[in-house]
């Protein structure tokens, strides 16, 4: 990994100037797809393993575990100066924002359906979109608002699709999940509106998950969640969660924020509620109504009218190319 220079923040600096990001391309399409195929799966292997570690307990170990694993490669990488360079304040309030987020999708997840969490999770792009407005770069065209309004419609009928006895719990669910998709929301905002918006990717993920897994760790003690039974399927779910979504999949995504348009990749990261939906369903028997699959379809006409702007000019040109 290259050597950065080091550069200590003092307080008569300017704030820090933002890299400008390029417009989504076909390379970060395919790598997000793959993010949102992972991402899709992983409320899925939570779920799944619940009677044997409790989510709270599950997020907590594998957030703490790569948490300490990036401090090390941060700290081998530019010494603790990497505490006093600016990036301090806005890590630790992004990284609350993860935890609180993580924590509300484990405690949506004891009352909801796997799918039912994984859609008002993702209900975070529309949230950064809207408060990216004020950054020029960020805005999104007026053709693509009609999206945002789709996609809430969509939110909308999908909250109403419970019909069973215990539908006010799973309403209750469905709330705690759309609430953490307003933190990750929230999150994504500071991330590009402040230091944090130059800093490498290590740094980010060093923040956001040792932070989260503090949190999930305190929450699980003082609530004597922490009964373990290592089952075989437990343990799958742990590494997989573990290596395959903390380590790989949260680097490569705070990589791509480095890169490319914060709301075009967080609208696009709208395509892991389909995922999520079939995973749920397939694996887990979630139910799937007329109202839920409407509702869901609405989401992703949402992201095809939000997105569909930014590949038309890529596309005709590669196919000019061609």
């Amino acid at each position: 990994m290259p050597k950065t220079t080091q550069i200590t923040a003092r307080s008569s600096d300017p704030p820090p100037v933002s890299k400008p990001r390029q417009p989504l391309n076909l390379f970060a399409f395919g790598v997000m797809l793959l993010l949102c195929l992972i991402w899709g799966f992983q409320q899925i292997a939570i779920k799944a393993v619940a009677t044997d570690i409790a989510p709270v307990l599950q997020l907590a170990i594998r957030f703490g575990i790569a948490g300490s694993v990036f401090g090390a490669l941060s700290i081998r990488r530019e010494g603790f100066g990497l505490l006093t360079d600016g990036t301090l304040l806005p890590g630790c309030i992004v990284g609350i924002f993860f935890g609180v987020e993580f924590l509300l999708v484990a405690e949506a997840l004891r009352f909801t359906t796997a799918a039912h969490t994984v859609v008002f999770l993702y209900t975070a792009p529309v949230f950064a979109a809207l408060g990216l407005v004020f950054v020029p770069e960020e805005r999104i065209k007026n053709a693509q608002w009609s999206g945002i309004i789709v996609a809430f419609i969509g939110i909308a009928v999908a909250f109403l699709s419970h019909t069973d006895s215990q539908r006010h719990l799973a309403l209750l669910g469905d709330a705690l999940a759309l609430l953490s998709g307003l933190c990750w929301g929230l999150g994504a905002i500071i991330l590009r509106r402040s230091a944090l918006a130059n800093a490498s990717p290590l740094k980010t993920s060093f923040y956001q998950l040792l932070i989260a897994g503090v949190i999930l760790g305190g929450f699980t003690f003082f609530n004597r969640e922490a009964t373990v039974h290592f089952t075989p399927i437990a343990i799958a779910s742990l590494l997989f969660q573990t290596i395959v979504v903390a380590f790989m999949s949260y680097l490569t995504w705070f990589w791509l924020l480095t890169k490319y348009l914060a709301s075009r990749l967080m609208l696009l990261s709208l395509m892991t509620p389909l995922f999520g939906v079939i995973f749920g369903h397939t694996l887990l028997g979630d139910p799937v109504n007329s109202h839920f699959a409407v509702g869901t379809s609405l989401v992703l006409g949402g992201i095809a009218l939000v997105n569909g702007v930014e590949f038309i000019g890529p596309l005709r040109r590669w196919v000019k190319r061609r």
